[in-house]
């Protein structure tokens, strides 16, 4: 008998055995592994199932959607003490791209030789998240109104005063120019009156200008003065009745409100 051959059998025996038992074991900690990533992927599909869905950020509510019309801001008796033989007294409705966002009317007379003239811009803005609220942009651009004034050196005489219950800020400014006609030679003065007041998202700019022609007097500063103030807070009433008269509400009014109702 052949002592060699009957020795291998028993041992690949043991060899097979080890050989498995070490397979089991190499391959266990794949499974741990995978069963790990399997647990921690279905916590993270949970969790994010369970998170609110994000909001995307929106503009800033305006108290303004539109302008009225700013030929019917002043009154016609207003307009006949301001603006004598005032032509059309209805004023002249004056162009633009967009009413919605800009708009201007003109009244203008010639009394003997004592000449007027009066102009109600508005200019409303809308909130925009890259350059801030409606009420924010109105207020940068009251101040770019004032400095087109104050900052022209053609300009003399400058009076710059804030102006009481006009809005919810408003500025008056007196000034005097000398304005060349069709000739050279030909120069005029003219007492000027500038309010700008903010609505709100709405800008009112009123420009009201005196002269006396044919070397009649030139109208004094403070009656010039007046009759801008008086006719720039009828226009500001008009402005802030419009919103009332559509319903629009600022946002504190808004808020306000709600308050009142969860009371």
């Amino acid at each position: 008998m052949d002592r060699t051959a009957s020795r291998r059998p028993a041992s690949r025996r043991p060899a097979s055995r080890f050989a498995v038992r070490a397979l089991a074991l190499a391959a266990l900690p794949v499974l741990l592994v995978t069963g790990c990533s399997s647990s921690s992927d279905s916590s993270d599909d949970a969790t994010r199932d369970n998170e609110p869905e994000s909001v995307a950020p929106t503009p800033e509510p305006v108290r303004f959607e539109g302008l009225p019309e700013p030929c019917q801001t002043i009154g016609q008796d207003t307009i006949g003490e301001v603006v004598p033989q005032a032509d059309p007294e209805s004023g002249e409705t004056l162009s633009s791209s967009d009413t919605s966002t800009s708009a201007a009317c003109l009244w203008s007379g010639l009394d003997d030789f004592q000449f007027r003239s009066l102009t109600v811009a508005l200019r409303r803005f809308d909130s925009d998240l890259s350059l801030g609220s409606g009420d924010e942009r109105a207020t940068a651009y009251v101040q770019q109104m004032v400095d087109e004034i104050t900052g022209d050196d053609a300009n003399r005489d400058v009076e710059s005063a804030e102006l009481a219950e006009t809005g919810d800020a408003a500025t008056s400014i007196a000034y005097t120019v000398t304005k060349t006609g069709e000739e050279d030679e030909d120069e005029q003065d003219y007492r000027q009156q500038r309010v700008v007041s903010r609505v709100g998202n709405v800008v009112l700019t009123l420009d009201y200008s005196g002269a006396g022609f044919e070397g009649d007097d030139m109208p004094s500063a403070d009656s010039v003065r007046e009759a801008a103030e008086t006719a720039a807070r009828e226009a500001v009433a008009a402005v802030d009745a419009s919103a009332d008269a559509s319903g629009g509400e600022t946002p504190a009014e808004e808020e306000s409100q709600e308050s009142g109702d969860d009371a």
